[in-house]
């Protein structure tokens, strides 16, 4: 009979067993099933980046036209001839 733990038994070594004044028993080394630890470690590596930055200034010049009358004058004489007829006749 195979046994997996080691516990009391009556019938191991001298028949007596605890539960009779006997020695503690001591049970072969039971082979278990292999077991996998698996550890995680995390590797950080700084990578730094160059990134060229141009800066391009455009200058806007602004024109603002204003317009302001300029008034002038003339003058002009017409000349009206008026005749009244002297001799009475037509």
């Amino acid at each position: 009979m195979f046994f997996n733990r080691c516990y009391e038994n009556e019938n191991v070594n001298t028949g007596m067993g605890m539960m009779n004044g006997g020695c503690p028993c001591t049970c072969p080394p039971v082979m278990e099933c292999p077991q996998e630890r698996v550890c995680h470690r995390e590797m950080n590596y700084e990578v730094p980046h160059i990134i060229p930055v141009n800066t391009r200034i455009i200058n806007h010049h602004v024109y603002r036209h204003t317009y302001q009358p300029m008034y002038t004058t003339t003058m002009e004489d017409e000349v009206s001839n008026v005749y009244e007829n002297k001799c009475g006749g037509f």
